[in-house]
């Protein structure tokens, strides 16, 4: 079952407060025999947001030295219009487009696994080390040659699990809670920083600066080699997510109430991990840990949707909508200068960090 459509006894769609008349519409058909609960809002809040991909990321592709207008890019994509148009749509730059569309939905994604699972905003890839682990793997293989010849998706994926595991297996105590995994994986986080600026101070200029431009977060040059692992790995993940979405809903309960229900608990913890970390990983591989959009995209779009939890289809078209336009801005924000797409979610994002930590100081949840 998908967000959209959920089964009767769930959770509330939205916090005490913010449920309007009409949020949750029960249905029932006879062929096929299924039952459930329509919610017109959170479907609204879903198809605006494909939508805004879609005009987006046509978008995107006008901007270049050969300019195009919206509607021949449009065409080009269907195999339509001028031949020059479709091949320079087609082969130069629908990939970097893709790219930011499937990284962002990948980030977006990870985000709202991880949140709902520690049922905390703050937690996200980026804040509890695993896209900082993604990156010492990757940075080593850059710098050191230490697995090179694996490529930067095995060893992002590679790191990303390893510190994954290690943050769980420190956060263990007769169970692994999510206070105590945001807790353990800023540490993890910051040891993995750390690590990773000794690699780039050993390495040579050449190497450091090859790391840097991956570390920032950055959509110069992507081509299908780098989009090719990230799309099966979404044809695995995606689905594995929307998946484990019902029994992460029910943890919300609390995990006695949970294992009352007959969910295990401690498994489904494990699978969401799993699944978040490949996102984040392979995600990271391909454009490198691009700052705050795990963070930024489920909370927006928790937010539009007035749900209890991120919604995981609108968490990740929040992130591929958050991810192509600061590429917009990035491409279009100084004249012949094509900035890192990391650096504007991380200049977007941060004002959205700080607005959760005064909003859990307010709660009385900042410690």
């Amino acid at each position: 079952m998908t967000d959209l459509l959920t089964r009767r006894g769930e959770p509330p769609a939205a916090a005490p407060g913010t449920r309007r008349r009409g949020d949750r519409l029960p249905f029932r058909l006879a062929v096929p025999p299924v039952s459930g609960i329509l919610r017109p809002r959170l479907t609204a809040v879903s198809a605006g947001l494909a939508a805004a991909v879609f005009a987006v990321f046509c978008w995107g592709m006008t901007v270049g030295d050969i300019p195009i207008a919206v509607a021949d890019v449009v065409r080009a994509l269907f195999g339509h219009g001028d031949p020059g148009n479709r091949l320079v749509v087609t082969e130069l730059r629908l990939p970097r487009a893709l790219a930011g569309l499937l990284v962002g939905c990948a980030f977006g994604l990870a985000g709202a696994l991880f949140q709902t699972l520690t049922r905390n905003p703050l937690a996200s890839p980026d804040m509890i080390g695993i896209t900082q682990g993604a990156g010492t793997a990757v940075v080593a293989g850059l710098v050191l040659g230490v697995g090179s010849g694996l490529g930067t998706q095995l060893l992002g994926l590679l790191g990303g699990l390893v510190t994954a595991a290690l943050v769980y297996l420190l956060a263990w105590r007769r169970g692994a809670t999510g206070y105590r995994i945001i807790l353990v994986g800023i540490g993890i986080a910051w040891i993995c920083t750390s690590v990773t600026d000794f690699l780039m101070a050993r390495g040579a200029q050449q190497e450091a600066q090859a790391a840097l431009g991956w570390l920032v977060g950055n959509l110069n040059g992507r081509d299908w080699p780098q989009i090719t692992p990230l799309m099966w790995a979404l044809t695995v993940l995606v689905p594995a997510a929307l998946l484990l979405g019902r029994q992460l809903r029910d943890l919300q309960l609390g995990d006695d109430v949970a294992r009352g229900l007959g969910i295990r608990v401690q498994w489904v913890r494990i699978a969401a991990l799993l699944t978040g970390v490949g996102l984040a990983a392979f995600g990271a591989a391909a454009a490198g840990p691009v700052a705050f959009v795990a963070l930024a995209a489920p909370q927006i779009a928790q937010r539009l949707a007035r749900a209890a939890w991120p919604p995981l289809i609108a968490s990740g078209l929040a992130g591929a909508l958050m991810v192509l336009v600061s590429d917009l801005i990035a491409r279009r924000l100084i004249d012949g200068t094509e900035l890192p797409v990391g650096v504007v979610t991380g200049v977007l994002g941060a004002p959205v960090l700080l607005w959760l930590l005064v909003r859990a100081n307010r709660a009385g949840s900042g410690g």
